[in-house]
């Protein structure tokens, strides 16, 4: 097989291929094998007609598009290879020559990935937070676990008060009309929580079990169903119960209670140092993040729409896997945020050419610097996967290769490399006030 690569314009070129007879002289013959399972030739069984009979009866240009459909995958693939492109998108196929005892040629035209012209990404400037842990910041996070663990008691008497648990049903209008979604029975709902429409839990403080209410307030400008955005609504509400918290006391047998310690002094100290590890990994990955985008920003490639495409269906889906681990999918939560896939699509837009535009950028600065994974990187990488997933190495290797998916893995271990080389090779700053 012969190939060849002629750029035509920016990020698209020609591929020309040239496959050798004796390649199509062989899928000519499997060709024949699937075909003859199929026709029905008087006097012969279904895949038992002989090879001359069939094509003076057929002709043998019947094969020649199976002949192609076999042939051509692997040889668009071989030339790849052999041409080094790196395609984006399906390519365009021109035949211009197949025929039994001849080469098969064919053109394709193909979209690759656009070049990067690199700038600064070394010495860069990038703003680093500092990690320690206030006592406002470990105070809050104690209250936060006094709430978690807070128990709720039914309130016989007395009014709602802001952070009770109030069960109600409600039922609301426009202009007198009800609303799709605006009515429900028994609903749960925290007072200032912010679940609600602005407005909407505060006027339910100070009622009492079994009293009626009318709840006027206005959707926001920016409400996700249209038709209801800035308009004036009343809520018709019926309380039936006040749950509040009792929380338990901040002392030695809350610690014990909650932790492994027996203090209360002894946890924070505990708490202090997993909030002061959680901030140094956030300022790790903001700093990360800082000099990806700062390198990103002095770089000059032009992005194919197709890449953004491509990469905002990965989001999308990513997205719809999340959500159906929340018990949910695309349809209801299309329902639920008043959105279509449209304007889900154009949201993600913005961040999805983002990551394309990073990924490009680390891709040419890993060429640049000539950044590669050795085979113990790799290795003691399907280390690190085989005690995650209790299984062999080698067995994880396998899978890895059985499903072309090693590569990736390599891919996604250049990648952290470049990162780190970025982030070793940048100037940390403390944050502007």
């Amino acid at each position: 097989m012969k190939a060849s690569w002629e750029i035509i314009e920016k990020n698209q070129g020609v591929l020309n291929v040239e496959v050798n007879a004796d390649q199509v002289t062989e899928a000519l013959d499997k060709a024949f094998k699937k075909v003859s399972q199929k026709v029905n030739v008087p006097g012969f069984r279904k895949g038992k007609v002989p090879r001359g009979i069939f094509e003076a009866r057929f002709g043998v240009e019947s094969l020649y598009q199976d002949a192609i459909d076999i042939l051509l995958p692997d040889a668009y693939a071989d030339a790849i290879k052999e041409t080094g492109i790196e395609p984006v998108d399906r390519p365009e196929i021109d035949v211009e020559q197949f025929g039994k005892g001849q080469t098969f040629v064919f053109k394709a035209k193909v979209l690759v990935k656009p070049e990067v012209k690199l700038g600064e990404y070394k010495g860069l400037e990038v703003p680093v937070a500092e990690a320690e842990v206030t006592d406002e910041e470990l105070n809050a996070e104690l209250e936060r676990l006094q709430q978690r663990h807070a128990e709720l008691v039914v309130i016989d008497e007395g009014a709602v008060e802001k952070g009770d648990i109030t069960i109600i049903d409600f039922e609301g209008s426009v202009d007198g009309e009800p609303f799709e979604g605006g009515s429900s029975e028994r609903y749960s709902l925290e007072i200032g929580s912010g679940s609600f429409i602005p407005g909407f839990e505060d006027q339910l403080v100070g009622m009492r079990i079994g009293d009626f209410k009318d709840v006027e307030v206005t959707f926001p400008e920016n409400y996700h169903a249209e038709d209801l955005k800035g308009k004036a609504a009343v809520f018709k509400v019926k309380l039936h119960e006040i749950k509040r918290k009792n929380l338990p006391a901040l002392d030695d047998e809350f610690a014990k209670d909650v932790s492994e310690f027996d203090t209360l002094e002894e946890y924070k100290q505990d708490l202090a140092a997993s909030l002061k590890a959680r901030k140094e990994k956030d300022a790790e990955q903001a700093r990360e993040t800082a000099v990806i985008e700062k390198a990103a920003a002095g770089a000059e490639v032009d992005i194919p729409a197709v890449m953004i495409e491509t990469e905002t269906d990965y989001m999308i889906r990513d997205f719809e896997n999340r959500l159906k681990q929340q018990g949910m999918n695309l349809e209801l939560y299309y329902q639920f945020s008043g959105q279509d896939e449209s304007a889900l699509r154009e949201q993600m837009k913005s961040d999805a050419e983002k990551r394309v535009l990073n990924n490009l950028v680390l891709e040419a600065v890993a060429k640049q610097e000539g950044i590669v994974v050795s085979e113990d990187e790799l290795s003691e990488e399907l280390e690190k996967l085989a005690k995650m997933y209790n299984r062999p190495a080698e067995e994880l290797r396998d899978i890895f290769t059985r499903n072309g998916n090693l590569d990736n893995l390599k891919e996604e271990l250049t990648l952290r490399k470049t990162i780190k080389f970025l982030v070793d090779n940048s100037k940390a700053v403390s944050p502007v006030a």
